[in-house]
């Protein structure tokens, strides 16, 4: 059961306290307590886990404070969607909303090579009218002789840079709790002039300490990508251990799912799991079309495989793009062969513009032809 207080309610304040009082002596119950600090309020949600069959909405909504009582069901506790659920299915994070009715490209380098690469990528998404980017720093590869990222020692050349030309998101992959701090200090070294989305690979997906880890700091949002190999109910799972430990700010991220029935792409599309993502909950979901297809070939028409793969997520409603660009993929040290090149960033963004326009036409349609 979720207790969603009154906007603007001071931890403080005497009535919070009566109502803490009160919940402290249900039997079984524990309480978790979630707070979004906005500009003007902060609004806060208490999570009651544990034995709450026996409590009665109605009771409870008449508690101090409580503005709405949620009933939940046992799967997606968090961020499920639930009978009489208007929580919102969207977070602001540094400037740039994120939800399920929003849509933004993270087009970038799989992995920092150079300062140099990295400006010259920054510099175009600028000129493209772009706020978003990827940037490997740690990345995690099946060859342990495989370039591993600079780690640490590109971050701050990497924020400083996203600064200069007004990169509000980056989408960045940790792979160890240690990341976690590095990052901190190297956006607190230059004086945070944007922001990092949290990204957790496909590898440690079923990571689970790194996953309480990462859900206890509530500063960066966090893109989930779906494990491979396992089914999407233990992927969604994964990121329900996130937001029970605080952070509820996630993207969903499909990537493809890893079997030869897939070839010879890279990985089996899974761009069908948009609607079914959206549908049993609250978050935002991205698609990566880049590890989905792992090449630049292209079909008869003369359009490439990666665009036709994100036109299928876009058109089935995706809010986030995760796609490799290099400034010279030849020279790439992660997955050069599948990067797109600078040349094409304007077509394949107003590709993506092309099947959002249809995916909002589809909606209006639906609207028009409801059940």
């Amino acid at each position: 059961m979720i207790l969603i207080l009154s906007p603007g309610t001071r931890t403080d304040s005497a009535e919070y306290r009566q109502l803490s009082n009160h919940l402290a002596t249900l039997q079984g119950v524990q309480v978790r307590v979630h707070s979004e600090h906005g500009i003007e309020q902060t609004l806060t949600e208490l999570y009651l886990i544990g034995n709450t069959k026996s409590l009665d909405p109605t009771d409870m909504q008449a508690l101090p404070c409580v503005e709405r009582v949620v009933r939940v069901s046992q799967e997606y506790r968090v961020l499920g969607r639930h009978k009489d659920d208007s929580r919102p299915a969207y977070f602001d994070y540094n400037g740039v909303r994120f939800g399920q009715d929003t849509l933004h490209v993270f087009a970038g380098l799989c992995a920092v090579d150079n300062a140099e690469h990295v400006e010259i990528m920054l510099r175009a998404l600028r000129d493209n009218g772009q706020v978003c980017t990827r940037m490997g720093a740690y990345k995690p590869r099946t060859s342990p002789y495989a370039f591993q990222g600079h780690g640490k020692a590109c971050l701050p050349y990497v924020f400083e840079l996203a600064g200069k030309y007004g990169i509000k998101v980056i989408a960045m992959e940790i792979t160890h709790e240690s990341h976690l701090d590095e990052i901190n200090a190297a956006l607190h070294q230059t004086g945070h002039p944007t922001g990092v989305m949290l990204q957790i690979g496909t590898r440690n997906t079923q990571n689970f300490e790194l996953l309480k880890i990462v859900g206890r700091q509530t500063e960066m949002p966090i893109l989930l990508k779906r494990g491979f190999g396992i089914t999407l109910d233990e992927s969604l799972n994964a990121a329900e251990y996130l937001a029970s430990e605080g952070n509820r700010n996630v993207v969903f991220g499909l990537r493809g799912m890893k079997t030869n029935m897939g070839d010879p792409h890279r990985n089996l599309v899974d761009f069908a799991h948009v609607p079914v993502v959206k549908r049993l909950t609250r978050m935002p979901v991205c698609v990566d079309p880049s590890h989905s297809v792992g090449s630049r070939a292209a079909s008869p028409d003369g359009i490439l495989d990666v665009m036709h793969v994100t036109a299928q997520g876009v058109l089935a409603g995706a809010n986030m793009v995760l796609v490799d660009f290099h400034p010279a993929p030849t020279r790439a040290l992660v997955d050069g062969p599948q990067a797109l090149l600078l040349k094409e960033l304007p077509h394949f963004l107003e590709d993506v513009q092309i099947a959002r326009e249809a995916y909002l036409r589809r909606v209006a349609l639906a609207k028009k032809y409801p059940e």
